[in-house]
């Protein structure tokens, strides 16, 4: 099922592609304030990049309680993401298959995540993935 998700929702997902320079942001805490940074982090990536005319590709990963972030129900910045999605190029947000499983079995129900987010099979492999495909590590 994670597969045929990750399927249906490729076409989300931002490429690095011809990037200058790469960003994996990380989020594994149910905390606004934390989220909040994350997504500041964001914006002054890409400001400061789009400053000195090159591009990037971000991706925020979030998994444990910070998938909270990402969920259609509980998340305390979904507003931002839903604009930050649409102004900002190569930015895509991931959601940790297991994670959105374990949540949902312990909800007795699919957790619905926002319709920026993609779904990854784990959330720690893609960051290790993305670090081993030379994107620079923040977490907030």
């Amino acid at each position: 099922m994670i597969v045929a998700c990750g399927l249906l929702l490729s076409g989300l997902v931002a490429s690095d592609e011809g990037a200058d320079h790469k960003v994996a942001i990380h989020v594994d805490e149910n905390d606004p304030k934390r989220m909040n940074m994350a997504l500041n982090n964001v914006a002054n990536i890409k400001k400061y990049y789009d400053s000195i005319g090159e591009t990037v590709a971000i991706e925020l990963v979030a998994y444990g309680p910070g998938l909270h972030m990402m969920r259609e129900d509980t998340s305390p910045v979904k507003e931002r993401i839903a604009v930050m999605s649409l102004e900002i190029e190569n930015l895509t947000f991931s959601a940790c298959g297991n994670t959105h499983s374990n949540m949902s079995k312990k909800a007795g129900k699919e957790i619905t995540l926002l319709d920026e987010v993609s779904l990854v099979p784990s959330g720690v492999v893609q960051l290790v993935s993305l670090q081993e495909k030379g994107y620079a590590y923040v977490r907030p």
